[in-house]
């Protein structure tokens, strides 16, 4: 952990100031921890998960009244939109009639109302189109697609537990590559490079062995800066084939977590594949000065979201070398 941090749990102040800063190529070289092999399982038994055939789309926020939210999901146009009793209606995006983009139609009281010659579509089947079963779960929304999962179907997404949405702040980032979903899983279960790749954000980070529980186990500490750092305990999982899971587990905001999703946008076998990664943080303390910044979420979820996407910018880079090496058979892994 880091130099001169006496304690993992939250103290009354969560900063620490490192006594031996080690500068960035000094740091212990993770290499050989880091090991195909260990990664390469890991992967493979997240595969082997059932996911029900749910597919992360985007933030509950993005839902509006108004207009429904499209998506590209494994190369299938999906409109999803709230009906009259505040419930996800989800669908091709495709009208039925003459194949307008519903993504650009508006809603009213609850109805689809194709913007071409006005058929209204209440989420129920009308002719060839069929609905999907669609999911909020209070941050993320999610679709199931049976017949591209392939799975035996869940009524539910597998979630992993969140803190108390009333006492939290979340906010959902969403990016995309030119890369599959198992390279995107694979970047979140190699927490080795974190304080390599990612020195702007952290330091001193050690990573204990694989447990019986699939769970990696990681102490950080993250830059806040100059010499001044908040370190914390975390546990990696990967719940299901698309997902890995952080969940903060002693230190500051013990309770938070991070859920990466990662959600194919091109058909299989594409031969230019494209991935959303759908991130939600989920960020809660014991402070009482939490409180304070929750009655500022409208503020803070900017800040959240940017330092968010300053890591997936490199995360998603990763992720896109991991793809085009494997796609060429010269990944070493």
């Amino acid at each position: 952990m880091t130099d001169g941090s006496r304690s993992r749990g939250t103290g009354r102040f969560p900063l620490r100031l490192r006594r031996r800063p080690v500068a960035w190529e000094h740091q212990r070289p993770t290499w050989r921890d880091a090991s195909p092999a260990v990664i390469a399982a890991a992967l493979k038994r997240a595969q082997s998960r059932p996911s029900g055939n749910w597919y992360a789309l985007g933030a509950t926020r993005d839902i509006r009244d108004d207009r429904p939210l499209g998506r590209t999901v494994a190369g299938l146009e999906i409109v999803v939109w709230r009906g009259a009793d505040g419930a996800l209606r989800a669908g091709p995006g495709a009208c039925p009639h003459l194949g307008a983009p519903l993504r650009d139609s508006p809603v009213r009281c609850g109805t689809l109302i194709c913007h071409w010659h006005g058929l209204a579509l209440d989420g129920a089947p009308f002719g060839t189109w069929q609905p999907y079963p669609a999911y909020d779960d209070g941050v993320l929304t999610w679709v199931r697609l049976d017949d591209v999962g392939g799975e035996p179907p869940l009524d539910r997404p597998v979630l992993p537990a969140r803190p108390d949405l009333a006492r939290s702040v979340a906010t959902v980032v969403t990016t995309s590559g030119r890369c599959e979903p198992e390279d995107v899983v694979a970047n979140r279960l190699d927490p080795w490079h974190g304080a390599w790749f990612h020195p702007y954000s952290f330091v001193d980070l050690t990573v204990a062995p694989l447990t019986g529980d699939d769970a990696f186990t990681v102490d950080v500490s993250f830059k806040v800066g100059g010499r001044a750092v908040v370190p914390v305990r975390a546990v990696f999982t990967a719940p299901e084939p698309r997902t890995v899971v952080m969940h903060i587990t002693h230190g500051e905001g013990a309770g938070s977590v991070v859920e990466t999703h990662a959600t194919p946008l091109s058909a299989a076998g594409a031969g230019h594949p494209r991935t959303a990664v759908v991130e939600a943080v989920i960020a809660t303390s014991d402070r009482r000065g939490f409180c304070a910044a929750k009655s500022a979420a409208s503020a803070l979820r900017p800040l959240m979201r940017a330092a968010a996407a300053r890591l997936w910018r490199d995360d998603i880079a990763y992720a896109e070398r991991r793809w085009t090496l494997r796609s060429t058979g010269r990944f070493p892994g």
